[in-house]
């Protein structure tokens, strides 16, 4: 019997995990051929979390909990907690309910037809309109800039081979960006649509700096364009600059009795010029910034309680 581990990061989510909980055990009693581990990582819930979670393990031995000594992100937390996970096969899961738990099934059909990664594909989602654009033209942007060729709209829910995690466990990784790494161990995935629910019950925990810190991370870990680009910008707005001071010099002598510079042009060029500057030195200051988060090799994760292992 294969053992199927299920890893359910949480934050804050009294509402939502007993009913995460009875919707994996409802699957896996139509498939008694299969073992399961469901193990929560709880990042240092402030609310009724981990209380529920001890209350679940008292009663099913299935059930398996690591608590954090506090919150370390929505991107080091699940990491860790699939590097923990046993099993032959492990499954990412959140914990709100927008990824369908009975998507389990066809996740673990397409693992036993020999693929070493299944992926969920949110192709479509019950949120905002305008954020989804926002979301599909990122990863249709990162796609086109990235060094290896990403899966689009793959938020890390799905089914990794124990094979996968032992490479990532390898890895020590301070921060990794899971998406990509399944992208840069090259093994062919077998990749499952799906419609993603509204969230019914709580509030995300995503917030503005959340997602721009995800967003960034994929850039810096999968893209040199970025850095490129700012060396080719570089070049071209020095020429142009070039260009327009030959150009008014030639102007100022042809007409220096009625040409006047003034001061609009000078000022809208310092202005112009300057904002680049910027952009491009906070771009560089991502990448360093990556690479200072490497250099530093701080663990992962530290836990304080672990039950049911």
């Amino acid at each position: 019997m294969a053992l199927i581990s299920i890893v359910t990061p949480c934050y804050n989510e009294e509402d939502n995990v007993a009913e995460l909980y009875r919707q994996v055990k409802e699957v896996f009693a139509k498939i008694p051929q299969h073992r399961y581990e469901h193990i929560f990582i709880d990042n240092a819930s402030k609310d009724r979390t981990v209380e529920i979670l001890k209350g679940l393990a008292s009663q099913d031995s299935n059930v398996k909990i690591i608590v954090n000594v506090r919150n370390f992100g929505h991107i080091r937390s699940p990491f860790y907690g699939l590097l923990q996970a046993k099993g032959d096969a492990v499954i990412l899961l959140v914990a709100d309910l927008q990824d369908p738990p009975t998507m389990i099934l066809d996740f673990i059909s397409e693992w036993e037809k020999g693929y070493k990664v299944v992926l969920g594909i949110k192709d479509e989602a019950e949120e905002s309109p305008v954020m989804f654009r926002i979301r599909r033209a990122y990863y249709g942007m990162l796609t086109r800039l990235a060094d290896i060729e990403l899966v689009k709209n793959n938020t890390g829910f799905g089914l990794y081979d124990q094979r996968v995690i032992e490479i990532f466990r390898g890895l020590n990784d301070p921060y990794p960006y899971l998406r990509g790494l399944i992208s840069e161990i090259g093994f062919e995935s077998a990749k499952i649509p799906y419609k993603q629910p509204r969230r019914r019950r709580g509030i995300t925990k995503n917030n503005f700096y959340t997602l721009y810190d995800m967003a960034m991370l994929g850039f810096t870990s999968h893209s040199k364009v970025p850095l490129r680009l700012a060396t080719m910008a570089g070049f071209a707005f020095s020429a142009l600059s070039l260009l327009i001071a030959f150009a008014y010099l030639v102007a100022k002598l042809l007409f220096w009795d009625v040409f006047v510079a003034g001061t609009a042009p000078i000022l809208i060029g310092v202005f112009v010029f300057s904002s680049i500057q910027l952009f491009f030195i906070g771009l560089l200051g991502e990448y360093v910034l990556s690479i200072h988060t490497q250099i530093l090799k701080r663990p992962l994760v530290t836990d304080k309680m672990r039950i049911g292992f």
